[in-house]
């Protein structure tokens, strides 16, 4: 009778001993949950529920515009609409940055840019029937 109850009391030390480890140990992992991950990357996208690019954030490798200019590398964010056009585009770069806004899909000269390069600044707007103003300090 007196090795069962040394026994009964092994076990309910064991069993409290094992209690308070698993204790210390979900207090231990919360602590260190309290601090949010970073998500890195070299680019992001999110897609709609058809798996349509809808917004991206990438760094563009320095090289030649459209226009033949040498461009800086540069972080562009794009929200794109539903048919895939890019209609508001963040830029930035070391020597120049800007915003613009596009309009719908079937236009192709409509648009609002703002822009800092180097010392000046601009807002360019534009319709699609050809007016133009540019607006500057």
């Amino acid at each position: 009778m007196m090795k069962m109850q040394h026994t009964f009391i092994a076990l309910t030390i064991a069993n409290l001993a094992l209690l308070l480890f698993v204790v210390a140990q979900q207090v231990s992992s919360a602590n260190a949950q309290r601090e949010l991950p970073v998500l890195r990357g070299r680019a992001l996208e999110i897609v709609d529920s058809e798996g349509r690019v809808r917004a991206s954030i990438s760094i563009l490798p320095p090289g030649p515009s459209q226009g033949g200019a040498e461009m800086s590398e540069t972080v562009l964010f794009r929200l794109i609409t539903e048919r895939g056009r890019p209609t508001v585009k963040i830029g930035s770069s070391e020597p120049h940055s800007g915003l613009s806004f596009a309009g719908p899909t079937n236009t192709k000269d409509t648009y609002v840019v703002l822009e800092a390069k180097g010392t000046t600044t601009s807002l360019k707007l534009r319709a699609e029937d050809g007016r133009e103003q540019v607006l500057r300090p």
